[in-house]
């Protein structure tokens, strides 16, 4: 004879992960969140597609070091963005700063949906986007690593801050930091690189890029400290196409004119033979 225990053990629906719970919650809760992820899966790949046929005949080691950083911003993204949509990257944390937008998932488990995936997707990218953009310029590895250095603790202390969920404190103070690492990336962008550009002869289309980047960049933070992440004024679902709308203009169309431009393997692109050497008249070797 079958105990009661065990019988209603049988019967008993498991308890899901929060993992399931959370692609259960994607898929219950409509396209509003979770489409954001598929646009930018959607966009990266068409991106990856049209950039390897747009360099395809490049020549130049200059140029085509620019355009394997620059289509593997799409790359990282493809791959990171599958990520959220299936709920891998994706977590809900209990948020210092407000008790806002909460939500409670099969798993048992509450608290504010927090897409901590797009911070890997930034630790990526945005670097690759960096060397694109200094190997443009045609500055030096000094700079070049300087620059990607602090944009990486920018994107780390910035998911800190995410993550935070003991002290408002602690979670404003990773924001703090974290946006004084982006200050440095844009004081380089602004008045370092610039010059480099000028002597490059890439000034003019560095400049373009560069207003573009710095202009799209500002807003990461701003939609931080204004979404679901700082203080809740705007939902988790619109804080997420707000990041996706700064996403296609910071990474695709950004790449699309970098690389339309490389493409064409300009003077001022091929003909510097030091490009990004520490010692003038040290010329890379090519493989």
């Amino acid at each position: 004879m079958v105990s009661t225990t065990t019988l209603a053990t049988a019967i008993a629906p498991l308890q899901l992960t929060e993992q399931q719970a959370m692609f259960q919650y994607l898929n219950d809760a409509g396209l509003g969140l979770n489409a954001s992820f598929i646009v930018n899966i959607v966009l990266a790949g068409l991106s990856i597609v049209a950039f390897a046929w747009m360099t395809r005949n490049l020549s130049d080691p200059r140029s085509k070091l620019i355009a394997v950083a620059t289509i593997l911003v799409p790359v990282v993204s493809i791959s990171s963005y599958t990520g959220l949509a299936s709920g891998l990257t994706l977590g809900v944390y209990e948020n210092p700063l407000h008790n806002l937008h909460i939500v409670e998932l099969a798993s048992g488990d509450a608290g504010v949906i927090i897409p901590w995936g797009r911070y890997v997707t930034w630790a990526f990218s945005t670097p690759f986007i960096l060397i694109a953009l200094g190997m443009l310029a045609g500055t030096n590895i000094t700079k070049l690593t300087t620059a990607v250095t602090f944009d990486v603790a920018m994107v780390l202390t910035g998911l800190a801050a995410a993550l935070i969920t003991g002290s408002a404190v602690f979670r404003l103070a990773f924001y703090a930091w974290s946006t004084i690492f982006f200050l440095v990336v844009v004081y380089i962008l602004l008045v370092s690189w610039p010059k480099d550009a000028q002597a490059a002869g890439t000034v003019g289309i560095f400049n373009t890029l560069k207003l573009l980047t710095v202009i799209m960049w500002f807003g990461y933070p701003i939609v931080w400290i204004a979404g679901a992440e700082g203080f809740g004024a705007i939902d988790p679902t619109v804080t997420s196409w707000a990041y996706t709308v700064l996403d296609i203009i910071a990474k695709y169309i950004f790449a699309g004119l970098l690389l339309n431009y490389v493409r064409k393997e300009p003077e001022a692109v091929v003909s510097d033979g030091d490009f990004g050497a520490s010692l003038p008249g040290v010329t890379p070797a090519d493989d």
